[in-house]
């Protein structure tokens, strides 16, 4: 791992071997602190500890000589050159993690829980070191890098309670009801009990994408976990960093309980470990977040085999608001939907439709918002947010802009690139498009809202769930009978389907993910449990007899 010094951005160190700033001659595994003008001084120094080389050599990481460089967006400066994994390396942990499985597989569900209650205190204890971390390498604000580690430690003590409710039922067994039925076939008392078994499915694949990247992750590790099962993870090569931070604490608490590292593995790598994980019979499931492009490949890779695999994938999300609309609401929930982590949520609200009588006052209102939104720096308290992740993600918001006009759009505000280092754009408004626009219908994962005019409910329920996607949706309206319209067959599509509240934003309690091209996956809480496990239905026959189906008999 290359690393550098903030005040003179130079290459420092490959893991394994200690350089010394050029600047100050301090010898760091690291950033500079001594140098380093901005970012805190004591999570540089807990940074320098967690990613030393003495500590990343162990079972649980996988490198060799190729290198990716990650960059801070918020000045596009390089931040380390983070060794991937070749397919060699690929091959020894999923070795090392099937052999960690068999150990995992025998501890109690309960006891589990525990060592997942154990994780979620150690990532609980160096959150707002984590947080600083996400808002360094991904570019969000620092409320919502430590709001995603609070999102991990809450995901953990979900599944703590989970870990002893976990189970199928006691079934009434029909041999039990032909003794009644047909006394003159059977010769004894009841004797079968027929139960469903859960059981783990193994090893669980784990693809994050850049925008979620610890959050994401450990909606699937900690449930995936007290159900039993081991856990690959290949984290996006951008955020390489905060996947071996956290792969440390884990690490470090299965240690404690001398336990394998490799119950929780990773593997740093790019596309093609990620093929390699589709492709593996190996891996019992594979879950993936990204695209909805990259997922239809991933789909078709484990569907080959017959795997199994949990897709959450693009949302194309929309808020619908009435003519009874609270504005006071409408306004504030569209425009965080919108610009929240710069429009790079899969559940960014992309279309705001407004009922025509409300359609001018509304924009008009979001006009005045967006003026007093503050884009910057993403440790400075007072920005809303910060960069996009990459400069390729500026090029596809400035494309997105003029293909919006070219397809008959006004842009009412915002519309281009800050000038200023970093990724920075401004949060766009664009209104006058057709609802079936073609660029309204492609997500761009940016701050950009296109608004629409609508007459009725009829037509607008049928915009809604025109687009592809189906992951999340709302309306705000003080009708009761719209609302259940809305929640019911005719309504929306979507896999989250909210009321007087914006699109983003998930509980850990419910299931998250979408239909459509979204994916069907179902992440976190509710009864996600059941897709990290498979399902045995088993009937014990404890009698003397053997009554046979359709009352057969044979001597």
């Amino acid at each position: 791992m290359h690393l550098l010094c903030w005040r003179k951005p130079r290459l420092l160190l490959v893991i394994c071997e200690y350089r010394r700033c050029r600047c100050c001659n301090y010898s760091s595994p690291l950033f500079c602190w001594r140098c380093d003008p901005v970012f805190p001084v004591h999570v540089i120094r807990f940074l320098d500890k967690l990613l030393s080389p003495e500590n990343l050599l162990a079972h649980s990481f996988s490198f060799c000589l190729k290198v990716i460089t990650t960059y801070c967006p918020a000045n596009n400066e390089p931040i380390a050159r983070v060794r991937q994994a070749s397919v060699a390396d690929y091959e020894e942990t999923v070795k090392k993690a099937k052999e960690a499985w068999r150990v995992w597989a025998e501890v109690p569900a309960p006891k589990r829980g525990e060592v997942v209650r154990q994780i979620g205190d150690a990532l609980r204890e160096k959150i707002q070191i984590l947080g600083n971390l996400v808002s360094l390498e991904m570019g969000k604000i620092l409320v919502e890098g430590v709001g995603e580690v609070q999102e991990y430690v809450d995901i953990c003590d979900y599944a703590v309670g989970l870990s002893r409710m976990i189970g199928g039922p006691i079934l009434p067994s029909e041999s039990n009801m032909l003794k009644r039925v047909l006394p003159h076939l059977v010769s004894s008392g009841p004797g079968h009990a027929l139960i469903e078994q859960w059981n783990p499915v193994g090893l669980v694949g784990i693809i994050t994408a850049f925008n979620f990247p610890v959050a994401v992750y450990g909606w699937n590790n900690a449930i995936a976990m007290i159900c039993g099962n081991v856990c690959l993870w290949k984290g996006a090569p951008t955020t390489s960093l905060i996947s071996v931070a956290v792969t440390k604490i884990i690490a470090k608490v299965l240690e404690d309980n001398q336990l394998p590292g490799a119950i929780c593995s990773l593997t740093c790598g790019g596309a093609d470990i990620g093929t390699a994980m589709a492709k593996d019979e190996r891996v019992n499931l594979l879950s993936f977040t990204g695209s909805t492009q990259v997922g239809k490949q991933v789909a078709l890779m484990v569907q080959e085999r017959f795997g199994r695999s949990l897709l959450e994938l693009g949302g194309n999300n929309a808020i619908i608001a009435f003519e009874d609309a609270d504005l006071s609401l409408v306004v504030p929930s569209a425009l965080f939907a919108a610009v929240g982590t710069a429009g790079q949520r899969c559940t960014t609200a992309r279309r705001l439709f407004l009922h025509e009588s409300i359609h001018d006052e509304v924009v008009n209102r979001l006009k005045k918002s967006y003026a007093q939104i503050r884009v910057g720096n993403p440790w400075d308290s007072s920005v809303l947010y910060g960069p996009l992740h990459t400069k390729q993600a500026v090029s596809m918001f400035l494309g997105a802009v003029e293909e919006a006009k070219k397809e008959g759009g006004t842009v009412v505000f915002g519309g281009k690139a800050m000038d200023r280092p970093g990724n920075y754009v401004e949060p766009t408004i664009v209104t006058g498009l057709a609802h079936n626009a073609s660029i309204a219908h492609t997500e761009t994962f940016a701050p950009i809202l296109y608004v629409f005019k609508f007459k009725n409910e009829e037509e607008v329920f049928a915009w809604n769930n025109e687009v592809k996607q189906g992951l999340s949706s709302s309306i705000f309206t003080k009708d009761l009978g719209r609302i259940f319209r809305w929640l019911g067959p005719k309504g929306s599509d979507c896999g989250i389907v909210n009321v007087n509240i914006p699109t983003s934003g998930a509980e850990i309690g419910g299931a998250f993910g979408g239909e459509k091209h979204t994916g069907g996956g179902r992440e976190s809480g509710s009864d996600a449990w059941k897709q990290y496990m498979r399902r045995s239905t088993c009937t014990i026959n404890y009698s003397k007899d053997l009554p046979l189906a359709q009352g057969i008999k044979f001597q």
